[in-house]
């Protein structure tokens, strides 16, 4: 055996490329090794090819309102969808290509294969043990599927083989209605296609607000049909797979598994590590330092399944690959939590959720953007934001909401959190009109109503006009 690596990272996705791009700064005696396709799950399956297909379907959708802003022809547009999968792979293959330069000068530092833990400073690499001082773990996730739904082929998909099907449906059923779920299925049923969506849950895409998960709820079901509460069952019918909740039956052409994703820790040889698993086979993790108990091997972005979003695994992979390398590791000071989920009006949830706070110390600031001038003007004028701030402090908590291009008012929340403002601080910031972003300003309000009051030459207590073309 050669003498021992300096680290080891299993995995090339987010995660690992940007603890590649630590550990290439600190040291040339490491490995890289990747089992399966490189590239990343973002760029090939995931992030990427479906935000490509969620735009095409919400082009195509816009034609609904082009009678009411004058627009006339609309009836005439078809949507070809095998053209527009195609599209989807072709920029899905140039996202790749970017994620594999990245990885394209390592020469023998890369390797493609099966890498199993012996121990804390030894990797099996395909049957060659390889010593090293740490490790770094980042063999990310994959979708979960019961097994026994693999007898049905491939008219079983998951984000995996979505994007490779020449043409889908016309009748689909999704199961699952968290965030991919719901992602999908609303563009499917705005291409065109019969969507029934299935949930064992009654909220959706991650929500814990009732208020803003009804709002969401309401508006999906004016596209697809939605089954909520009851497991879904599928059994073999003639022309198709029959999906069954409860007393709900359709039958479908393809089935999409949207239950999650599972993190890639089967055979992985974590036992070997001699410290406590959960009953999934998991380790504790450290979030500020991604160290496992006192050894030094360390485990990045979705292989622990515990912040699943790009975001968060290009932070881990830089946590650890620094940490890696260092003689102590360092704690991290992590972002604030930010999710969004891209149907139309956008999800998003914010800091702390309404279910992670205490209700009696916590005021509620909301706006209805069905009455919010810019939302009318581009007839986007439907879903709700709900603020959540600490009573006595005023100091923003979190937000959950169903809005409108709400991915920029959750930045705007997340940034606010980041920075620990108050309600009273933010109401003090400029809000241009018109702008969606004066919704935001329509919640903050409602919440500064509950607060104590600030001093009357601060700009924080210039109160609405009451005339909403003007909010």
């Amino acid at each position: 055996m050669d003498q021992p690596l300096d680290t080891i990272i299993v995995g090339a996705g987010t995660a690992g490329l940007a603890a590649l791009r630590e550990v290439r700064k600190r040291t040339q005696n490491y490995l890289i090794v990747n089992e399966g396709p490189w590239g990343t799950t973002c760029a090939r399956v995931g992030c990427m090819p479906s935000k490509t297909l969620i735009e095409a379907a919400n082009a195509f959708h816009r034609r609904r309102a082009f009678d009411e802003f004058g627009l006339r022809g609309a009836d005439g547009l078809t949507a070809d969808l095998p053209a527009v999968l195609r599209r989807v792979r072709a920029l899905r293959d140039d996202f790749v290509a970017g994620a594999l330069r990245a990885t394209s000068d390592l020469g023998t530092a890369q390797h493609s294969g099966r890498a199993t833990l012996l121990g804390p400073g030894l990797v099996d690499i395909d049957g060659v043990p390889h010593a090293t001082r740490s490790i770094i773990i980042a063999t990310g996730s994959r979708p979960s599927v019961p097994e026994e739904w693999l007898a049905f082929g491939d008219r079983i998909l998951t984000t995996d083989t979505l994007f490779e099907q020449p043409n889908l449906g016309p009748r689909v059923a999704v199961i699952g209605m968290g965030p991919l779920g719901v992602e999908i299925s609303q563009a499917l049923a705005r291409l065109g296609l019969e969507v029934a969506a299935f949930t064992t849950g009654d909220k959706l895409a991650g929500l814990s607000d009732l208020s803003v998960n009804a709002e969401l709820t309401a508006l999906l079901k004016k596209e697809m049909v939605l089954h909520m509460g009851e497991p879904a069952e599928l059994r073999e019918v003639p022309g198709g797979i029959e999906v069954s909740s409860g007393s709900n039956r359709v039958v479908v052409d393809h089935v999409i598994a949207a239950m999650g994703r599972v993190p890639n820790i089967q055979h992985l040889g974590l036992e070997t590590l001699g410290v406590p698993l959960d009953d999934h086979g998991m380790p504790e993790v450290d979030p500020q330092t991604l160290q496992i108990g006192e050894l030094p091997v360390y485990m990045a972005g979705d292989a622990h399944g515990d912040r699943p979003l790009l975001h968060e695994g290009a932070d881990e992979g830089h946590i650890a690959g620094i940490n890696a390398l260092a003689g102590a590791p360092q704690r991290f000071r992590r972002r604030t939590p930010l999710s969004i989920v891209f149907c139309d009006p956008q999800v998003a949830v914010v800091g702390q959720r309404l279910a992670d706070l205490d209700c009696n110390r916590t005021v509620t600031g909301t706006v209805d953007f069905q009455d919010q001038g810019r939302a009318r003007a581009a007839l986007h004028n439907h879903g709700r934001l709900h603020l959540y701030a600490d009573q006595a402090t005023g100091r923003l908590q979190g937000a959950e909401m169903c809005a409108p291009q709400g991915e920029h008012l959750a930045h705007l929340v997340a940034l606010a959190i980041q920075q620990k403002l108050t309600v009273h601080e933010l109401l003090g910031m400029p809000f241009y009109h018109p702008t969606l972003e004066e919704g935001l300003r329509t919640a903050l309000r409602d919440a500064a109503r509950q607060l104590p009051s600030v001093r009357e030459s601060d700009l924080a207590t210039c109160g609405d006009i009451g005339v909403p073309a003007l909010e």
